[in-house]
């Protein structure tokens, strides 16, 4: 029988962390492309003072989350890599393929629903610039941590 290792509150709480620190880097991404089209882009019936200013507050919050929670993402990522490679056989812990995984599923969802509101827009006629770039958004980077998960179980299952 394989020595399987069990997970310890250090390895459970860096996973934890390194998948909510990517969600809500993918969140203020996300927040931030948003208000970008929103201001080169504004909604016709909405635009005036309080629709730039609330724009340009979510810009300010989304950057100032990027500053902070992306880099702790990527350090996170980075010690659990460095990790692994120590302990090969942590990379199967269950934390960590829950995680994985459900990241999977959850992008998978996302991407099937950006496209079935693309095409319903579509459909009724009210396609615009601002929706298809938001949509575009969304499909481009829930698309990225697919594939960069899909890629990472891939590549592991392989060696």
């Amino acid at each position: 029988m394989e020595n399987k290792p069990k997970t310890s509150p250090k390895d459970f709480f860096l996973h934890l962390l390194a998948i909510i620190a990517l969600y809500f880097s993918a969140g203020s991404f996300v927040t931030l492309i948003f208000q970008y089209i929103n201001v080169i882009f504004p909604d016709i019936l909405v635009s005036g003072a309080y629709y730039l200013r609330s724009a340009y507050s979510a810009i300010r919050w989304a950057i100032a989350s990027l500053i902070v929670v992306f880099p702790t993402y990527v350090l996170t990522s980075w010690f659990l890599e460095k990790n692994y490679q120590k302990t090969p056989e942590k990379r199967n812990l269950k934390i960590r393929r829950w995680l994985v995984y459900f990241t999977i599923f959850a992008a998978a969802v996302i991407i099937i629903g950006d496209f079935v509101a693309l095409i319903y827009n579509f459909l009724g006629g009210e396609l615009t610039i601002r929706f298809a770039l938001k949509a575009l958004t969304i499909f481009f980077t829930a698309g990225v941590i697919f594939g960069y998960y899909f890629y990472d179980i891939y590549k592991h299952k392989t060696e």
